[in-house]
């Protein structure tokens, strides 16, 4: 259960769109779900946030992502099956675009379908920030970066000179999250 290095914007890697995983109970997608979920678990202990990971951001171009939201889930080729009309902005940042934040414009709720870990079909519906997660996540696996939904040209900044607003989406996210778990 290695932790693998996670890839940085510049890499060609990250617009390349991933393979559907085809045995989901072979030895190689059960441990590249355990290096997602090691690689998340240090990456979140070095940086104090994180709440997923594709596969192609340590160089896997399979369709998994991990996430530690409820206590930790593999997706397995997961698709969005629906998506609201209703859209929102918000300061996107991702662990391959280190101290970027990208202002996107993201759906308020969809629903994904995907594989278990174990094989069995799963369904989620997801609103505000969880919403917003795996629409995230999912865009790494067909190679689409923050950067490529930024809203404008100006939609790019330092973490840092966002400090304040990223404060208080801070504060939605954990009442968003203590209100649908």
């Amino acid at each position: 259960m290695p932790i693998r290095d996670i890839l940085i914007l510049g890499n060609p890697q990250l617009w390349q769109s991933s393979e559907a995983v085809v045995d989901v109970q072979s030895h190689n997608t059960q441990e590249l779900i355990r290096d997602l979920s090691e690689t998340l678990a240090s990456f979140r202990a070095n940086n104090g946030f994180g709440r997923a990971i594709a596969a192609p951001q340590i160089g896997a171009q399979q369709r998994v992502i991990y996430t530690n939201v409820r206590g930790g889930i593999a997706l397995i080729n997961p698709i969005i099956s629906e998506a609201s009309e209703e859209m929102f902005e918000l300061w996107d940042d991702c662990f391959s675009l280190p101290n970027l934040m990208v202002r996107v414009k993201r759906h308020v709720a969809i629903t994904v379908d995907y594989t278990d870990e174990h094989g069995a079909p799963q369904q989620l519906k997801l609103q505000n920030d969880l919403s917003e997660l795996l629409q995230h996540e999912i865009d790494h696996l067909d190679g689409i970066l923050a950067t490529d939904r930024a809203i404008d040209k100006r939609s790019f900044a330092m973490r840092s000179e966002i400090g304040g607003v990223d404060a208080r989406c801070r504060e939605v996210i954990k009442e968003s999250l203590a209100s649908s778990i």
